[in-house]
């Protein structure tokens, strides 16, 4: 059972049902070093969606610089 909380009569849904996620589509190599950890940096299409309630409602793709072994985001290319 979901826990729905009431204000004034009017039931509002959780924050539990609100999911932001983050994923990397395509990736390549790209030149250079992690600073943080020595992996290999790669250049990868991100993508963030937002669901409310598992309906996407919001989504943005960009490009960016990542280390290939702890995912640190060094760039942002949006």
């Amino acid at each position: 059972m979901v826990n729905t909380y009431t204000s004034s009569g009017a039931t509002l849904c959780p924050y539990l049902c609100k999911k932001m996620t983050k994923e990397v589509s395509k990736s390549k190599p790209a030149a250079g070093f992690c600073s943080r950890c020595g992996g290999g940096a790669s250049v990868a299409d991100m993508k963030t969606r937002t669901r409310f309630c598992y309906v996407p409602f919001y989504w943005k793709s960009w490009k960016a610089i990542v280390c290939t072994f702890c995912g640190a985001i060094f760039r942002s290319y949006r």
